[in-house]
Parts: structure tokens; C-alpha cells; sequence
């Protein structure tokens, strides 16, 4: 008798995306997700089409692999959001989960990717990457949050990283961990004891005429703060650390509306 091979615990989903410029407004030429993912049109915006991503499970869990695919071809404007919060729980199996996202944007689209935040409960380990490619002409306003830990509990182990390309050259690498094992992530020079932290990048030809200036928001360190930063590119990279997700909203919205 031959016995099956073992199947390793886990669920693997993929979810693809795919914009094209159709006259004077975008088309979602392919819309497909399983596992976990269920993508649903929402309302055109413009000539921006409108994607929503939905949670079919609790996903991810450890050992869990996941992917979205998303593709804005030349001309075309996507808008891509999430209908709530995706938690990262304690699975099966104590190997990590992975989420990684792939987003490619052609020559004169734009591609706003707004996810809801990413929670990190305890005993979870996730690993999240984000990778983008950029046409010259592209444009594009990503919004990364993360959440560590529930209400009155510690968080999990989360990596996260994002690299940019802008024209075939790098625009941004940045990678972060926090949670059990990782040294220093709660100290002054990281969190400095808040639970929330959260991005957004703005890529935008227009900025190499109008750059913007460096700017602090927020009423003080202990309250939560997000700072602009001007990238080469060009670009500008908007950074936050608040108490709650309530307050990083807050700050990332007062430094550059999203919805």
C-alpha cells in the first residue's frame, strides 16, 4: 500500500486583479480569488474602477499562504480596499503565515491600495511582504497599518516588509518586526511603547515640480505622531505611531486623505 504524502497544515489563496483603460474609463479585465478571498466590484469612481477584497475565513493562520495579485495597465486607475480588519491568529501549526502582495502599475494609471489594518493577535506569526513595480509615469498612495495585539492582550510575531521600483530602480526598501524574540521592538527606538503603526507612501511625477516639505503631525510623542518625509523618486513617505488604530487613522488621514 502506498500511503498519500503528508500535506502540509494551511490554506493557500490567491487573489488576481487586473485594470484596463476601456474609452474614458477602466475595466476590471480579471477578477479572481480563491481560498480565503472573495473580490467583489463596487461602484466605479470617475474613470477609477473599484475593487473591494473579502475575508471567506479566518485567514491567516499559521502555515497559511497567501497572495494578491494586482495589475493596473497603461492608463487604467485602480482602487483596491479591504471590508475589514484582517487578523493574524494562532494556527495549527507553528510555522509562520505568509501574505504577499504583488502590485504592478503601467504607464500613466494610478493605483490606490488601502487596505483596512493588519491585527496581530497573540501567538500568531506572520510574515507580510509587499512588492511594486512602477511605470516613470505611474502614480500610486499605499496605506499600510498595523495593530499589535487585541484589547488587553500582547501581540504576535510580525515581519513586514515593502519594496519599491519606480522605472526599474529602487525606490524604497523597508523592513520591520515586532513582537516575542525580536530585540528592541517596544523600545524608544521603534514603537517607544505604542500599539499602532502605519504608513503611506505617495508616488507622483508631479512631485519632482512641487515636492513636498518635511512635516511633523500630532500633538506630541505620547499622544502619537506621524511625520512626512520626502523620498527621491519622486515620492514622500508618510510614517505613524499612535496608542490605537483609532489615532493612527487619525494622524495618516491629517497628513494626507486617503478616502
Amino acid at each position: 500500500m502506498t500511503l498519500a504524502p503528508h500535506a502540509e497544515p494551511g490554506v493557500c489563496g490567491t487573489a488576481r486583479i487586473t485594470a484596463t483603460r476601456a474609452g474614458e474609463g477602466t475595466v476590471l479585465s480579471a477578477l479572481a480569488g480563491d481560498g480565503p478571498f472573495h473580490l467583489r466590484r463596487l461602484h466605479s469612481h470617475g474613470d477609477q474602477a473599484r475593487v473591494c477584497v473579502l475575508g471567506a475565513m479566518n485567514a491567516p493562520l499559521g502555515g497559511d499562504r497567501l497572495r494578491v495579485e494586482a495589475t493596473v495597465e497603461p492608463g487604467a486607475h485602480l482602487h483596491i480596499t479591504t471590508a475589514s480588519a484582517a487578523i493574524a491568529l494562532r494556527g495549527p501549526t507553528p510555522e509562520p503565515a505568509t501574505y504577499d502582495v504583488h502590485l504592478t502599475v503601467g504607464e500613466h494609471a494610478g493605483l490606490h491600495w488601502l487596505p483596512q489594518p493588519l491585527i496581530s493577535a497573540a501567538g500568531s506569526n506572520l510574515r507580510q511582504t509587499c512588492t511594486v513595480d512602477l511605470a516613470a509615469t505611474a502614480r500610486l498612495v499605499l496605506r499600510e497599518e498595523q495593530v499589535l495585539g487585541r484589547f488587553g492582550e500582547p501581540p504576535g510575531r510580525l515581519a513586514v516588509r515593502l519594496v519599491v521600483h519606480r522605472d526599474g530602480h529602487l525606490l524604497l526598501d523597508q523592513q520591520t518586526a515586532y513582537g516575542p524574540d525580536v530585540p528592541g521592538w517596544d523600545g524608544p527606538a521603534v514603537l517607544a511603547g505604542h500599539r499602532a503603526a502605519g504608513q503611506i507612501l505617495v508616488v507622483d511625477p508631479e512631485l519632482e515640480r512641487h515636492p513636498l516639505q518635511a512635516r511633523l503631525f500630532g500633538d506630541g510623542p505620547a499622544t502619537g505622531q506621524a511625520a512626512l518625509t520626502p523620498l527621491a523618486g519622486p515620492a514622500s513617505l508618510i510614517t505613524a505611531l499612535a496608542p490605537d488604530s483609532l489615532r493612527l487613522r487619525h494622524l495618516l488621514d491629517a497628513a494626507h486623505p486617503t478616502d
